[in-house]
């Protein structure tokens, strides 16, 4: 498939990254967006970055695959987070029910993945959406807000260890540590309550390391982990001092803003191997 096809299907779920992509695309040599936004979810701007757009609730798919067929869209993207209430609690269309019928497990992964070959059946390949994405990645030695400490040092190695073991368990991609110690490790309520919930363990003078990661294996069509300006200010109401992604494999976003904030609240944002 062509890394940059003039006419590009969007599945947009929700916050800023479907937005985000849509510029980055268009300043790519992307002539044509079509994009599936899902009630209750999407950011209604989206509208306004894309050619088309055709609104519908999760768990539609027969609609989400006609949306691209009527239109001539012969591949797609996914960006944006689907809350885990909506993706677990959705009102299947009959090829949806089909689908989940034939799945042993049911997970993100394993849902998504199915979602891909329903649309693989109907001529529609999904692909990753990294080509367009990969200026905002940063890459190792990156470093916004304070250097941090060798003590935090070793808290990054050691959380960077247990987040790749709990990534590669299908729990999450993030744990909460302090001075070797675990906090908080992510699971079905996400990377925001994570960390509230790991900042508070760390007692009032705070100090908590959070270590985010990608799968070993991961899978860029359904999931690029991703942290911005949201993430870095539940860190500071949550006194998480670091915040450490992996680099090459992390979405940073609003990283001016993101930067601003690192440096009034005094948290270190860096990118690690």
């Amino acid at each position: 498939m062509d890394p940059s096809p003039e006419t590009l299907g969007l599945i947009a779920g929700n916050r800023s990254l479907p937005l985000i992509f849509a510029q980055q695309a268009r300043n790519l040599g992307v002539k044509r967006l079509v994009a599936v936004a899902f009630e209750g979810e999407t950011d209604p701007l989206l509208s306004n970055l894309v050619d088309d757009i055709e609104w519908l609730r999760v768990g539609q798919l027969s609609r989400m695959i006609a949306a691209f067929t009527d239109r001539g869209v012969r591949a797609c993207v996914m960006v944006g987070q689907i809350a885990p209430r909506n993706l677990f609690e959705l009102r299947p269309d009959l090829r949806a029910v089909t689908m989940l019928w034939r799945l042993k497990e049911r997970n993100a992964h394993t849902i998504f993945g199915a979602i891909a070959d329903e649309l693989d059946k109907d001529g529609v390949q999904l692909i990753e959406a990294t080509p367009w994405l990969r200026p905002l990645m940063p890459g190792a030695g990156f470093h916004l807000g304070p250097r941090i400490t060798e003590a935090q040092r070793r808290d990054v190695e050691f959380g960077r260890r247990l987040a790749r073991e709990i990534s590669r368990l299908e729990i999450g991609q993030m744990v909460v540590v302090k001075d070797g110690s675990v906090l908080a490790v992510e699971g079905f309520e996400g990377t925001d309550r994570c960390l509230a919930r790991g900042g508070e363990l760390a007692g009032e003078e705070g100090g908590a390391v959070a270590v985010k990661v990608a799968k070993a294996n991961h899978d860029f069509r359904f999931d690029i982990p991703c942290a911005g300006l949201r993430t870095v200010e539940t860190c500071a109401a949550s006194g998480v001092a670091v915040l450490a992604l992996e680099a090459g494999r992390t979405l940073l976003l609003e990283q001016e803003q993101v930067e601003a904030l690192a440096r009034a609240k005094r948290i270190s944002v860096i990118a690690v191997e």
